[in-house]
Parts: C-alpha cells; sequence; structure tokens
C-alpha cells in the first residue's frame, strides 16, 4: 500500500470518504418526513416580498418549504420581523433570517482588498460576536428560530447557547455559501458543531457533493441557480442527480433573478423566483420522478 492508499485508508477509517465519489451512489438518507428534497427561496428582504413570494409560488402550485433573508437582522424593523413570522406561520414554511454583522459591513477595509475578499463574510473580533449573538438574540424574541450563519466561531458559540438554555432548543443554524466549505472534512466539523444545514460553495461538482454526504447526515443547501455576482450558472439539468445523490437536500432557487447575494428583491422579482422553482420541479418530475419532495408543513 503505498502513501496516498494509506491516506485514504486512514480517512476510510475514522468514516470520511476516501476521495471524491465519482461512483455517485444513491442516498439513502432523508428528511425526518422522508422526503429527498425541499425548496427554498433565498434574498428574499422584507415582509412585503416575502407575501408576494409565497402567494406565486402557490399560484404554480410550489410547496416552498424555506425563505432566507441574507441582508441581516439588523437590517429590519420589529415589526417587519414579526410580520415575516407571520407570514412563515400562514403558509406553513422556515423563516431563516441572516446574522447582520458581518466582514462588509465592518469598519475595516480589508474584506474590500483583492486579498481580504478571502475572508468571506466572517467576523472580526469579539465585539462582532457579541453583536451577532444579539442580533440572533432579537429575532427569536420575535419568533424567529432559523438563523443564516456566515462564521464558524459564531456558529460554535450560538449552538453552545442553545445547549446552555440560553437560546431555544429548536433554533436552526444554516451555514452559508459565503463561508466557503466544500468538502467532506469541513462538513463533518461544522456538523459537529451544530449546524442543522450546510451550504457548500456554489460550484460543487456532483461527486463532491456525494462524498460530503457521505460524511454527514444534515441536510445540504444546494443552489440550483446563482447571481451574476457569483458566476450566474444554472444547475436546473443537474437537480435530478443532486436529489439522488445528496438527499436530503434544500434546493435553493431563483438567484439568477438577482444580481448579487444581498439583491434588495422587488415584488416582480419574486414573482421571477417562483416561476424559477416552477422550472425546476418541471426538472424533476420529467428526469426523477420518483423523487420524494417533503410534504407541506414540514418544518425544521
Amino acid at each position: 500500500m503505498n502513501s496516498m492508499e494509506q491516506t485514504r485508508a486512514f480517512l476510510e477509517s475514522i468514516g470520511l470518504p476516501g476521495g471524491d465519489m465519482y461512483s455517485l451512489p444513491t442516498s439513502e438518507k432523508r428528511f425526518a418526513d422522508g422526503g429527498q428534497y425541499r425548496f427554498e427561496v433565498p434574498g428574499i428582504q422584507g415582509p412585503k416580498v416575502m407575501k408576494t413570494l409565497l402567494e406565486a409560488t402557490k399560484d404554480y402550485g410550489i410547496y416552498l418549504h424555506r425563505v432566507t433573508q441574507t441582508q441581516g437582522i439588523m437590517r429590519l424593523l420589529d415589526k417587519e420581523i414579526a410580520q415575516m413570522v407571520e407570514y412563515a406561520h400562514d403558509y406553513k414554511t422556515d423563516l431563516i433570517l441572516a446574522v447582520g454583522p458581518r466582514a462588509t459591513t465592518d469598519t475595516s477595509a480589508s474584506v474590500h482588498t483583492e486579498e481580504g475578499v478571502r475572508m468571506g463574510y466572517r467576523l472580526r473580533g469579539q465585539e462582532q460576536i457579541v453583536r451577532a449573538i444579539e442580533d440572533v438574540k432579537r429575532a427569536e424574541r420575535l419568533g424567529c428560530r432559523g438563523f443564516l450563519v456566515y462564521d464558524e466561531g459564531c456558529l460554535w458559540v450560538l449552538n453552545k447557547m442553545r445547549e446552555a438554555g440560553e437560546l431555544a432548543s429548536d433554533c436552526h443554524f444554516k451555514i452559508s455559501a459565503h463561508a466557503g466549505h466544500g468538502n467532506p472534512c469541513s462538513a463533518r466539523l461544522l456538523q459537529e458543531n451544530g449546524a442543522d444545514s450546510i451550504n457548500p460553495v456554489r460550484d460543487i461538482q456532483l461527486q463532491m457533493l456525494s462524498s460530503m454526504r457521505q460524511a454527514i447526515d444534515v441536510p445540504i443547501d444546494i443552489h440550483t441557480e446563482n447571481p451574476k455576482s457569483t458566476g450566474g450558472f444554472i444547475r436546473h439539468y443537474e437537480v435530478p442527480e443532486i436529489v439522488r445523490v445528496a438527499a436530503p437536500v434544500y434546493l435553493k432557487t431563483g438567484g439568477s433573478v438577482a444580481k448579487t447575494h444581498s439583491w434588495d428583491s422587488t415584488e416582480d422579482d419574486a414573482r421571477k423566483r417562483a416561476k424559477q422553482c416552477a422550472l425546476v420541479k418541471r426538472m424533476l418530475d420529467e428526469y426523477y420522478p420518483e423523487a420524494i419532495q417533503s410534504p407541506k408543513g414540514s418544518l425544521i
């Protein structure tokens, strides 16, 4: 056995794949309700646009399992958060609100430089961690239970707070693609530190996605399409295989309507995002009709 074979054998001995899964095995893992996939629409920044989206997806006959806001909790008024929570309850969908403080809104210019951009949205200094926690606590008081997290240390401490009863036990922590993770070892680390779902880098290939599924049990959030700022690519034809090899997955749909991650979507944008969900559903109906969608009301 040569050195590389020994490395692969060690990885397998600790419950990780020895390499990318080019064989693309079918995932037997499921959501608790038995579903293989759910629909998510990100970039919905306020209540008016959220309501338009929910009405539009209903008109298309699509059940939307998750709505995600990306600009940050600190950008929302209390009444806006309360209204979004109410819409989520009325339409039986999950609401994910993003942690507000992030590198791009901090006073440092580093993240805006060619080299500094590599830090993503991670937090700089303990004061920013404190502020991030306050963002989450405020939204939790107003009834939200789902949170989009960009920093691994922030995830760790939020999970510790959840374990200690400082945050509700049913809080859900979703790791953003902006954290930049794309391999099974990183995914395992995130799961062990409290991640309830993980969004890998947007261009992760099927064999890489399949290897990640071997390493973790939590849902994987996959961009089926992207804003121009993150590549602009559309993966609709890959969706049936994504669901087959990576279940359980959240299919993040409608991103191609926006120009950037934190695009301030209009009501017209919301209707266009709903149409993208219908287009993805058509792909599944055509090429993987036996795939199981989580039923209505299957919340986190």
